[in-house]
């Protein structure tokens, strides 16, 4: 069954816009619009950044490395769990072998 898109208003540095989603998809983007507001903002407030394009590109920036970032953490993350459950995996084999042996 194919769900018809919903036209939500979200507003972002005191512009609206109208964007198309899925309604099982509104609260994720009002979340993520109202989040992409905020890192706007604070950009802005810092006095470094001039322009609403050149904010919205370093906020575009500082989000994708951050995700990138977790990313990579997360990849991380995966390896080492992977080697530990290999080891892990190796004692559980050599005591099972051992153990094989003392009942010979």
């Amino acid at each position: 069954m194919t769900q018809t898109a919903n036209t939500v208003r979200v507003t972002i540095m005191g512009k609206e816009y109208q964007v198309s989603c899925p309604p099982d998809e509104v609260d994720a983007l009002t979340r993520a619009a109202q989040f992409l507001d905020g890192q706007m903002e604070t950009i802005r407030a810092s006095g470094k950044v001039v322009g609403l394009d050149r904010v919205a590109v370093m906020a575009a920036l500082n989000i994708t490395n951050d995700y990138l970032s977790g990313q990579n953490i997360l990849h991380e993350t995966k390896d080492a769990v992977g080697q530990r459950l290999e080891s892990l995996n190796n004692k559980v084999e050599t005591a099972l072998a051992n153990h094989k042996q003392l009942d010979l």
